[in-house]
């Protein structure tokens, strides 16, 4: 009865089943691999982003060479802004809103060097590609509240002076002329003494998991359903198969042609016309009842 799966057409359409299934396996699978990711920062940031600041020498490490599982760690910093290699970072946006991000070296009591980001602001009206006013970090000694987050990878595009591309610490330490620790840089958290201008905080990442569970879960599904769907067509066509086969039987116990027959239809009989005539009404009805399998 199934006979006709090894056919090159059910084959055919078997292999495209097979690749349909493949690709949303992978799929799926992509997307329980970004809800790993997800679920990993998530549990970063509940674990970290609200713990009790570290002293800087406990964070030392992080700063030259930062694991992932220490991102949002709070670090107590204090030290002094050095406010002439003050830079904004171009293209950064917050709330769906374009602006920049003001980064500032922070030079620390053990001599070392570390980049804290301040904070965002808006897009400028007065000068377009630069924002209206940089507020000024406090001057003198500062104890600054920050979380770690990684550097950026360098961009292949250029920003005017004053401005970066991206938080790329090696080439913003190539440009400032002296060293920076280069394995992450601070989110200003909070800053001692404060100013009554500063940049936008930063608000807290979100812990919501979104929506990648049951994407991958539709994914498989329509995998799983591509099967059903070949299953289904080749039980009808096997119906369908059956069925005409018994139309044939019992067309052939009743000593009958079936309509759909080949056979019978090159059996079929022309109408035997008398030369020079028309054929007779005997004859007519011996073609009619012919053409009709009889």
């Amino acid at each position: 009865m199934y006979r006709f799966l090894f056919s090159s057409k059910w084959l055919g359409y078997l292999l495209l089943a097979a690749i349909f299934a493949a690709a949303c396996v992978f799929l799926g699978r992509w997307q329980m691999d970004r809800r790993a990711e997800t679920l990993a920062e998530i549990n970063r940031v509940v674990s970290n982003y609200s713990a009790a600041p570290v002293p800087f020498v406990q964070a030392r490490d992080e700063f030259t060479r930062m694991d992932p599982e220490k991102e949002w760690t709070q670090v107590e910093l204090r030290g002094r802004y050095a406010t002439e290699g003050q830079r904004v970072v171009r293209n950064r946006t917050l709330n769906g809103q374009p602006g920049y991000e003001v980064v500032v070296p922070f030079k620390l009591d053990t001599g070392e060097t570390v980049v804290i980001d301040r904070g965002w602001l808006p897009i400028g009206n007065n000068t377009p590609g630069h924002p209206d006013s940089v507020p000024e970090p406090p001057a003198g000694e500062v104890t600054a509240i920050v979380r770690l987050k990684p550097g950026e990878p360098q961009l292949q595009r250029g920003a005017p002076d004053g401005q970066l591309a991206s938080i790329d610490l090696p080439t913003y330490s190539s440009e400032l002329g002296y060293p920076l620790l280069t394995g992450a840089y601070g989110l200003l958290a909070s800053e001692t003494p404060p100013v009554p201008d500063m940049p936008a905080a930063f608000p807290m990442p979100a812990t919501e998991e979104g929506t990648h569970l049951s994407y991958s879960l539709q994914w498989f599904a329509f995998g799983i359903l591509m099967f059903v769907g070949f299953g289904y067509a080749a039980r009808q066509q096997a119906r369908n198969a059956a069925i005409d086969a018994q139309d044939a039987l019992e067309a052939e116990e009743a000593g009958l042609e079936p309509m759909h027959s080949t056979a019978a239809a090159s059996r079929r009989r022309a109408p035997v016309r008398r030369r020079g005539g028309k054929p007779t009404a005997e004859e007519e009805e011996d073609a009619i009842l012919d053409a009709q399998g009889f």
